[in-house]
């Protein structure tokens, strides 16, 4: 009997024990089968247990790490008495809505991977963490458990919430004051000579960070070229350059300087002064730099900043790299030629390192911020690069380890992208109020021709003598700005594949006429008998851009036409041409925006815009608007040109009526050849598609770069 008895309890007690347990792997149900139950997919994740959801109230969480605001930084949570970080594996907005809330804040706005913040230092506690979204703390959601992870600190997730604080909540999670003293979030170069100090960007003068109410330097002992490097790189410079430290030295020692910190070792490879080791000087010490003296470093700005224009003839930046679809300078989705033909980089382990061997190469300095999922846009061209792996030091993203991709590795929708640190030119300061015209007084500028790149207002062609009148006030120019536009492009190759001659009766084409869709030889035509020659094709018109296209025009003043049973947003939303390899035009067509509406859209994308009804017009973004070929106004009417070789241009919202964030890859161009009964196209491309030099090679003359056409 005792023996019988010793093994029912060596049975049942593992049992009892598996129902209270959590587990890495699978859980055994409190029935009286034997039969095993997962408690979720995969098995490697648990569930924490009633005794920890009863201490989720001592969980320590606050934010870390460089630059940051103080609601957004690397996560670090408090456990076992050691701070430690999270892994960015299977991290989600979830997550940080969960960390946001716990630090006081109502919810989230985002979250980022690859150590953005920098990496932290000692354990990492957790990984593959797996929220719902309502739990009242990180440790209640599904992981592998605590300090369980095979992660590196290259991995450290951050989150970034939303600057409001939940109403009545206490515990602020405030770091610690000694973690605080010794962050470092400013610095400047302060010029010691009378003339640098009026000119910008301020390349030279003795490096300082912001301490308290003041500023402080740093001591020159040990410093070396990397850590000017990295000063530079995050004050907007892509480069150094050697300083007169026997000018500074006399100077200095006239100065009573204030040494916050002892030492600096960076690696040259950082992108903030924070992540390189520091050593910040004792509170008590009376001389914190015997021997020594204040760091200065000298910089050399990119060619955008030069105040010389024979230096930015001499200094060139790549022209291999570019960014498009950004708001500001220094931002935007990354580009990379290869092959005369531009292209897009995947985010697939897209980090800062890489990031700022982009901005450097392009003159300006370091990465402020390393963005995926297409946060500057998606592109519309090949996907060059994935898994880009910049160690830092490199002259270019060429130079970088990455893989060569297949069409099922990476879409547009992980299109890469960067914001980088530009130099401070005080125009953020020369700010422009929009208001009522009613009250201008007085006009300064008339005439006013930006490309887009300049820096300010007045760096813009205008006209050297004002003619605008001081009574004119109906013609003071206003604007309305925004962070985010649209980004309309033509799909050029569905142009090439749908291209065809029609032969179409007269009879047929009155709605077109009175549309203006046809040739001025038409009105001389013996209506309704005859018949025009229509070269016809489909026009697929996407949005990449990062907010949705809209008529200028509100619904009140869209124009209806009853021969087609529609209104008309805009008045002219395409212009099509056919032009001969001289550059003239010689013929023409246009299209009235019949309906801007979304066709279909990507996967994941809801339709906004319908114009059935009376409803709203416009094309949302990561949608499309079909013009078919076989609709009116669909066309070049061609009945008076010869047969010859020619180029088929198209320009989308060509006079620029409404915002997008890139006009350049407005048009699209294709090599035509007519024989008088058939039509060929090839070479079919965006207008900003190409290398420069591929583009002279396409169009054989000059005029057509910058879509002017004669």
């Amino acid at each position: 009997m005792q023996l019988a008895w010793s093994l029912l309890l060596g049975l049942w007690l593992p049992c009892c024990l598996a129902q209270t347990t959590p587990s890495n792997a699978a859980t055994r149900t409190p029935t009286r089968t034997p039969t095993r139950t997962p408690t979720r997919t995969p098995s490697s994740l648990s569930t924490p247990s009633a005794s920890v959801q009863s201490q989720t109230a001592q969980l320590k969480v606050r934010l870390s790490g460089y630059p940051r605001k103080h609601n957004e930084g690397r996560v670090e949570l408090f456990h076992q008495g050691e701070w430690g970080t999270i892994c960015d594996d299977d991290f989600s907005i979830h997550n940080a809505n969960v960390l946001c809330r716990h630090l006081g804040f109502v919810s989230a706005t985002g979250w980022t991977h690859s150590a953005k913040y920098g990496k932290g230092q000692g354990k990492i506690w957790l990984d593959n963490v797996q929220c719902n979204g309502g739990e009242k703390s990180i440790e209640l959601c599904k992981s592998r458990g605590w300090g369980n992870s095979d992660c590196t600190h290259d991995e450290d997730a951050g989150v970034v919430c939303k600057d409001e604080r939940i109403p009545g909540f206490v515990d602020s999670n405030v770091i610690e004051t000694q973690a605080d003293e010794n962050k470092i979030e400013e610095v400047r170069l302060r010029p010691v000579v009378a003339m640098s100090r009026r000119k910008l960007p301020i390349t030279e003068g003795v490096v300082e960070v912001r301490h308290r109410d003041g500023w402080a330097q740093i001591c020159d002992l040990g410093w070396t070229i990397k850590n000017t490097h990295v000063v530079c790189g995050m004050l907007g410079f892509p480069h150094e350059r050697k300083v007169n430290k026997n000018f500074y030295k006399l100077y200095l020692e006239r100065q009573k300087n204030h040494f916050r910190i002892h030492s600096v070792a960076c690696s040259g490879t950082e992108v903030h002064l924070a992540a390189c080791p520091l050593e910040f000087s004792k509170a008590n010490a009376t001389s914190a730099c015997r021997g020594g003296t204040a760091a200065v470093v000298s910089c050399m700005p990119g060619p955008l900043f030069m105040q010389s224009n024979g230096m930015k003839k001499k200094t060139r930046t790549s022209s291999n790299v570019r960014l498009k679809g950004g708001a500001r300078v220094g931002e935007g989705r990354v580009e990379v030629l290869k092959d005369n033909e531009w292209g897009t980089v995947c985010d697939d382990r897209w980090n800062l390192q890489s990031a700022s061997v982009v901005c450097r190469e392009l003159g300006f300095g370091s990465a402020k911020e390393a963005l995926t999922g297409g946060r500057m846009g998606q592109g519309m061209g090949p996907i060059y690069m994935n898994e880009v792996k910049c160690l830092g030091q490199e002259k270019s993203i060429w130079n970088c380890p990455f893989k060569n991709i297949t069409s099922e590795d990476c879409q547009h929708v992980e299109d890469a992208a960067v914001r980088c640190n530009v130099p401070h030119m005080g125009l953020e300061d020369s700010e422009t109020w929009y208001w009522d015209s009613s009250n201008v007084t007085e006009m300064i500028l008339s005439g006013v021709k930006c490309t887009g790149r300049e820096m300010s207002l007045s760096q813009c062609q205008h006209h050297k003598a004002l003619s605008c009148q001081k009574a004119a006030v109906k013609f003071a120019a206003g604007v309305i700005c925004s962070d985010t536009t649209s980004d309309l492009v033509l799909d050029a190759p569905l142009v090439q594949q749908t291209v065809y001659i029609e032969d179409r009766p007269l009879h047929m084409l009155y709605c077109a006429a009175e549309e203006d869709c046809l040739s001025k030889s038409a009105a001389k035509a013996n209506w309704p008998y005859g018949h025009r020659r229509l070269l016809r094709f489909s026009s697929q018109i996407h949005n990449i851009g990062r907010a949705d296209f809209k008529p200028k025009a509100g619904r009140h003043s869209w124009v209806w036409h009853a021969c087609h049973g529609h209104y008309h947003s805009m008045d002219i939303f395409t212009h099509y041409d056919l032009m001969s390899a001289n550059g003239s035009r010689v013929a023409e067509g246009h299209k009235a925006s019949f309906c801007l509406e979304d066709s279909d859209c990507h996967e994941g994308v809801s339709k906004r815009y319908e114009c059935a009804n009376f409803g709203d017009q416009g094309i949302t973004v990561g949608c499309w608007d079909l013009y078919r070929h076989d609709i009116d106004c669909q066309w070049i009417d061609i009945t008076d040109v010869r047969p010859g070789n020619y180029i088929l241009q198209i320009v989308i919202n060509p006079n620029q009526e409404v915002s997008e964030s890139d006009f350049t890859n407005n048009a699209m161009k294709c090599n035509c050849k007519y024989d008088g009964h058939r039509v060929w196209l090839h070479n079919c491309h965006i207008g900003d598609a190409f290398s420069e030099e591929a583009e002279r090679r396409f169009e054989k003359y000059p005029g057509q770069l910058n879509n002017h056409i004669p």
